[in-house]
């Protein structure tokens, strides 16, 4: 398997930085959370959430204070050991594109934080069919990416539709303005058929 753009453009070193950029901004008073309330207004209560490409944990423990049992999971080592230390937090060190958490089926699946242009460049369908995997009939998938990089939009929705996900909504900010042409970020929600 390829490595990952994230693993190809960051080092041990990045990842220190990015845990420390985030611990700067909320001691800044940064609202930090605008994801994890977008993602809980569509949650049934006491949702099970898989929080794919978790880094931190910084989502997924804002959606466990929320009430949400939350899975994490990333590549990145440093990250995963800063998101353990989130004790209402299950994270696991492992790679999308093979993810497999056997008995394990989420009512979510999110993937925030440009996850979907940080996978390994053309393993993007890979990815979303092993999320789709582990989402129950009718589960929700809610994701948000930066639209100035290779994958774009029209390759997502094509990557999507081929896992079996239906697209839902698609905003430009997690804060939901309404999606339109040329917005810097797409926020997507979609769905696995059934119940």
């Amino acid at each position: 398997m390829s490595s990952t753009r994230w693993q190809r453009e960051r080092s041990a070193s990045d990842s220190r930085a990015y845990i420390e950029r985030f611990a700067r901004l909320e001691a800044e008073g940064t609202d930090l959370h605008g994801e994890a309330r977008a993602v809980d207004a569509m949650l049934p209560r006491g949702a099970r959430v898989l929080d794919a490409g978790c880094g931190t944990g910084r989502l997924g423990s804002e959606l466990a204070r929320r009430g949400h049992r939350v899975t994490g999971v990333d590549l990145d080592p440093v990250l995963v050991a800063e998101a353990r230390q989130h004790s209402e937090l299950t994270v696991h060190e492992a790679d999308l594109a093979t993810l497999d958490l056997p008995g394990e089926r989420f009512d979510a699946v999110v993937a925030a934080g440009n996850v979907m242009i940080f996978v390994a460049r053309g393993t993007e369908r890979q990815v979303l069919g092993r999320l789709a995997e582990h989402l129950v009939p009718g589960g929700l998938f809610v994701t948000g990416f930066a639209t100035d990089y290779d994958y774009t939009v029209d390759q997502f929705d094509a990557d999507l539709a081929a896992v079996g996900l239906e697209r839902e909504h698609r905003f430009a900010t997690w804060d939901l303005r309404p999606w339109h042409d040329g917005a810097g970020w797409a926020v997507t929600v979609a769905r696995k058929p059934g119940r």
